[in-house]
């Protein structure tokens, strides 16, 4: 399988030191290069993903950052990252893939699904939660994925679930 060059990762490194649109300019060949190598990367992925799923497509996040309701106002991400659509409206949920140096990560699951689909999910872990729990807590999935992430949940219960239900701690979550 095609890996990632390590001269993404050296670009990256060095954006993170020099995180300006002039350091930019002067790198552009260097940041064509590494996008080129990417796609074929993300192609790639998408092809093994196939063997076992349906990927309809694969979305490349910019390396451009939306600054404009951030204190932080470095310009540019310093990490590429893709996410993998599936196939068909009865395929729900995707992948995604983050490259960093020292911080790359991969996801999987539903990030912020619509309203209809996330009911179904919390009326699903409201009736019975014992199969994602029996995941969750195995040592391969946790030493892998750790977990849902904890970031992205309601406050109290939902609406129409009891803040008192044993599974509250999965409904609460608006991201699986």
């Amino acid at each position: 399988m095609q890996q990632v060059p390590e001269s993404i990762f050296s670009f990256l490194n060095d954006l993170k030191k020099n995180n300006d649109r002039d350091w930019m300019s002067e790198n552009k060949t260097r940041y064509k290069d590494g996008e080129t190598h990417l796609k074929r990367f993300y192609e790639t992925i998408k092809e093994k993903l196939n063997e076992k799923d349906e990927i309809e497509k694969v979305k490349i996040f910019r390396i451009n950052r939306d600054i404009r309701f951030s204190k932080d106002k470095t310009p540019y991400n310093i990490h590429r990252s893709a996410s993998f659509s599936r196939a068909g409206l009865q395929r729900r949920g995707g992948y995604y893939l983050r490259i960093e140096a020292g911080n790359s990560r991969v996801a999987g699951g539903f990030f912020n699904p619509n309203p209809q689909d996330l009911l179904r999910i919390r009326k699903e872990f409201a009736l019975d939660d014992s199969e994602i729990r029996e995941i969750l807590e195995q040592k391969d999935f946790k030493k892998a994925f750790g977990g849902f992430s904890t970031l992205n949940q309601v406050k109290t219960a939902p609406k129409g679930f009891s803040k008192n239900h044993p599974a509250i701690d999965l409904i609460r979550n608006k991201s699986f």
